[in-house]
This record gives C-alpha cells, sequence and structure tokens, in this order.
C-alpha cells in the first residue's frame, strides 16, 4: 500500500527531496507540474517521453535501451521525472524521494492533450523528443486516455505496492491543487515561479 500523504506535508517533504516523481493520464499536466517545480528545486527535469521513450518520427526506442536510459537517469542524485510508463516503477520507484500522482478526472485530462494538440501542433513540444511535431489526438489516443484508469491505473497501483510502498505519494485531483502545490513550494524556496496548470 503506498504511504499516501497530504499536500501540506508534500510541499514540506519537497524543500529536501533530491528525486520526484511526476506521474499521471496523459494530459493532466506531468510536464507543466514537473517543470514548474524543477525550476523552483533546482532540480533537472526529465520527461519518459522526450528523453527515454521517443525516437524522431514516433518511433518507440528498443525497450531494452530504454531501460538501460532509464536505470543510469534515475542513479544520479537529483532529478525530477515525468511520465507514467508503470512498466519501469521498478527502477524509478526505489530512487524516489516523492511520489506525485496527477489523477484528475477523464474531462480534465482529455481537455488537456486536445488543447496541447491545437497549441504545439505541428511543432515539437518542450517535453516532447525532437522530430515528433505534436499532431491532433487520434481516436486511440482519445480512448487510451478515457480508459486510463480502467487499463492503466491497476499496473500504477501494482507498481507502487510493489516498489513504492516506502516513497510518499501525494495524490492531486485537479490543477487547482497542483496550482496550490507549486504556490506552496514557492512560498518556502522564496521562488516567484507560479506556472499554472
Amino acid at each position: 500500500m503506498p504511504n499516501m500523504v497530504g499536500l501540506p506535508e508534500a510541499a514540506a517533504l519537497l524543500r529536501d527531496a533530491r528525486r520526484v516523481l511526476v506521474f499521471g493520464s496523459s494530459g493532466a499536466g506531468k510536464s507543466t507540474l514537473s517543470s514548474a517545480l524543477g525550476r523552483q528545486l533546482g532540480l533537472p527535469h526529465l520527461s519518459m517521453d522526450r528523453d527515454f521513450y521517443w525516437l524522431p518520427g514516433w518511433v518507440a526506442r528498443p525497450r531494452e535501451e530504454s531501460r538501460a536510459l532509464i536505470a543510469a537517469a534515475v542513479a544520479s542524485e537529483r532529478w525530477i521525472i515525468d511520465g507514467s510508463f508503470p512498466s519501469s516503477l521498478d527502477l524509478r520507484l526505489p530512487r524516489t524521494d516523492l511520489a506525485i500522482w496527477l489523477r484528475l478526472p477523464r474531462l480534465s485530462c482529455l481537455t488537456g492533450v486536445i488543447r496541447r494538440g491545437f497549441v504545439h501542433r505541428g511543432r515539437t513540444r518542450p517535453d516532447m523528443a525532437p522530430g515528433c511535431p505534436e499532431r491532433l489526438p487520434d481516436r486511440e489516443f482519445l480512448s487510451y486516455v478515457w480508459n486510463f484508469e480502467r487499463d492503466t491505473v491497476p499496473a500504477i497501483i501494482r507498481g507502487l505496492d510493489a516498489h513504492g510502498s516506502h516513497v510518499p505519494t501525494l495524490v492531486i485531483r485537479s490543477r487547482r491543487e497542483a496550482d496550490k502545490l507549486v504556490a506552496a513550494v514557492a512560498t518556502q524556496s522564496g521562488c516567484p515561479d507560479h506556472a499554472t496548470m
């Protein structure tokens, strides 16, 4: 069973955290939150999509190569990594000081991926691998987001139980809660970064 914590405790833990994992559905705001927290805390921001999974042209990196890159990255002392990919939680969770689970309603996530598709259409997002220009989400991707709780969350829970029972885990259920976390960390650190979700 994961070690669940509330927002005030998570904000306090972030002051000293050196390795933070942010996960949740596509469109939940993982990269936005990770980027803001990374700037505030001075942690290098790594994206599962950009740094470990995708190659140019939307080609998936071979699994063994991806896992080797993740293992090397998590061995370093300081990072904030965003991305779900339950198949690599066995590598990431044992080294994590604090996990943040963005568990927003599916409509919020769908809105996020559709907005992202229009905002970045034809260009590569900052959190995506070079050579992977943003596209409008197709039916298959929208179905993945719609069914994330049913299809992917059970694997996340198994990963947390097996590899992260020791990791303090904050569940965020709205963009407003994510903004509150960023604001709380900014107040504690004296950093003015209030990137909103």
